[in-house]
């Protein structure tokens, strides 16, 4: 593991000492060119630096001096009325310079107007929704940590963030919603909001409350860690289902595991396991995201992107402060990563995350042995978005793809009515899961009422049942549609992306497809759609994903009306047969 962390460590210090010098004198951040900044980018600066001192205890790297660039961004984030977000990201990189105001260097630095203003901001609580109340946590410990207040309110701060969980889900999953679309987003944010609270109890001045809090704390995040075995790739992909995935779907992973080693949350039995999970997740990091040249973060370039929000500067600064932390903890721990590669075992089981009588949501995770296909299968709200990233369709880079911050109806139906557009997505009843005749397992569920690509039912229009059967060979999607009144369909359409692997940056061994693609196939179509012309995107700067390029789009279309009769059943039986390939 000593390697392991000297490697982190001198990444981090490359990633730093590549995004140090866009620090302004003002505390400002300078953007990638082509890129636009963020309010929160000298957060993420301020917490990244505040990282690596508590990792090195070093003041300077390449001759940028690292106290005064933390005071820098500190002073110019208070001034910029930060929300939760950025007031927690600059309180822990506050905190990582030593609790109690009188020893911190970084404090020493700001003058008293700024103590001022980050005692007032730091105070000011407001009623959150989802992983904003993780936030306010950090907001806590810091405040009570630096002697900025007598009283602490992070012991009611969790207790309030856990009861939330237990009101959103029926399972104990933490759901991140923020009021907008279906409830129930349980997404990539449910590992973010564990770790950030860990490390901010980590950071507490009162250690006796940090170890009163974490029985509770582990009894959900518990919860996500033991997804990982199931849906971790072969190849070392992580979480990539949801919002703002592809690197934090590593990091996050990654973080989680080696939180549970610290605390010693990880049974000796399954320790073989979580490593071998862990040095996957991290090959694929690495040699997915990383410029082994020059320590650059590959993110956003002509061939993939991130989120408008996930800029390359807050991306490289989050990076930095990671591995810091990965570089701390894997030099306490003193373990081997040399374990057995453990085999990928074909099965699939769905994860119920919520369970009532409005709607069902889990995730539906499937892998293949002998093809390597290995789908996350989601059926989860996303914030009202309108994005693919959430849409109930088999997940699996290289093989099944979307688009970043685009909406496609990638791999199921969009029926338009009345000018709405609906998918089967998002809710779900009767989630089944089964093995069928040959072998072949199936998961399936029903939408009693159908709802549009924007979250919302719509009543009394008609029913969707859909069943997925996977096979050794092939993979069979059946939409069955009922009305329940006279309706015009006024158009129908169904997109399969073709992607290719990010040309320079991708894994050795991953996946992609082979010169047959996917194969569709359409076994039974009532709604007498065509196949378009196949669309070639690949010049089209929109049509980028987390890991590669988007070349083409496969399109089955309908453009012209339909009149559907209440009571009778419509469907649409797609087969696909993935021609999957290892990349040379």
């Amino acid at each position: 593991m000593q390697n392991f962390a000297n490697q982190c460590l001198d990444l981090a210090r490359a990633i730093l000492g590549h995004n140090l010098g866009s620090i302004n004198p003002d505390g400002t951040i300078t953007p990638v060119e082509g890129e636009s900044v963020t309010k929160e980018e000298s957060a993420h600066a301020l917490a990244a630096i505040g990282e690596f001192y508590r990792a090195t205890h070093e003041t300077v790297l390449q001759n940028f001096d690292l106290v005064d660039l933390a005071a820098k961004c500190l002073k110019h984030q208070i001034e910029s009325e930060p929300d939760n977000r950025a007031l927690a990201y600059s309180a822990l990189g506050l905190l990582a310079f030593g609790p109690a105001k009188k020893r911190n260097l970084v404090w020493e630095k700001l003058d008293e107007k700024t103590h001022d203003d980050l005692d007032k901001r730091l105070l000011a609580r407001t009623e959150e929704t989802g992983i904003m109340k993780a936030f306010n946590i950090a907001k806590s410990v810091a405040r009570y940590s630096m002697g900025l207040s007598k009283k602490d309110e992070t012991g009611r701060l969790i207790d309030d963030f856990l009861a939330s969980i237990q009101d959103s889900s029926t399972n104990g999953y933490f759901s991140d919603d923020n009021g907008h679309g279906m409830p129930g987003v349980f997404d990539l944010s449910a590992l973010m909001s564990f770790i950030f609270i860990r490390q901010s109890l980590k950071m507490h001045v009162n250690l006796a409350l940090c170890e009163r809090k974490l029985p509770s704390i582990r009894t959900f995040a518990e919860k996500l860690i033991k997804l990982l075995p199931d849906l971790v790739r072969s190849d070392g992909l992580g979480w990539a289902y949801g919002r703002g995935v592809g690197i934090y779907g590593q990091i996050y992973c990654i973080s989680i595991i080696l939180q549970f080693l610290r605390d010693g949350w990880i049974s000796s039995d399954k320790m073989p396991v979580y490593l071998d999970l862990l040095r996957r997740l991290f090959q694929y990091f690495f040699g997915t995201y990383v410029d082994p040249e020059n320590g650059n973060l590959v993110v956003n370039d002509a061939e993939r992107r991130t989120l408008p929000s996930q800029t390359t500067r807050i991306v490289s600064f989050d990076t930095a402060r990671y591995l810091c932390q990965w570089s701390r903890l894997t030099s306490l721990l003193g373990l081997s990563l040399n374990v057995p590669v453990f085999p990928i075992k074909t099965g699939g089981r769905f994860v119920t995350f919520d369970k009532s009588n409005a709607k069902e949501q889990g995730v539906f995770i499937y892998q293949n042995s002998s093809t390597g296909l290995h789908i996350q299968l989601p059926l989860i709200g996303g914030r009202g978005k309108v994005e693919s990233d959430v849409l109930a369709f088999p997940h699996c880079p290289g093989v099944f793809d979307w688009p970043v911050n685009l909406y496609l109806p990638v791999l199921i139906p969009e029926l338009t009515i009345q000018g709405i557009k609906t998918v089967p997505s998002f809710y779900g009843k009767r989630c089944t899961t089964g093995l069928g005749l040959k072998g072949t397992l199936f998961f399936s569920y029903e939408q009693p009422e159908l709802i549009s690509h924007e979250e919302k039912i719509v009543p009394g229009w008609g029913s969707c049942k859909v069943t997925w059967k996977f096979s050794d060979t092939a993979i069979l999607a059946d939409f069955a549609y009922k009305f329940k009144q006279p309706l015009t369909i006024g158009s129908f359409k169904y997109v399969i992306p073709l992607s290719m692997p990010h040309s320079t940056h991708h894994l050795e061994h991953s996946f992609t497809l082979g010169e047959n693609s996917l194969q569709a196939s359409v076994l039974k179509d009532d709604f007498g759609a065509t196949w378009t012309n196949i669309q070639e995107v690949y010049q089209d700067p929109i049509y980028k994903t987390y890991y590669g390029k988007i070349c083409y789009l496969q399109v089955l279309e309908r453009k012209t009306p339909l009149n559907v009769k209440p009571g009778k059943e419509y469907r649409l039986q797609i087969e696909l047969t993935p021609d999957i390939q290892w990349i040379n």
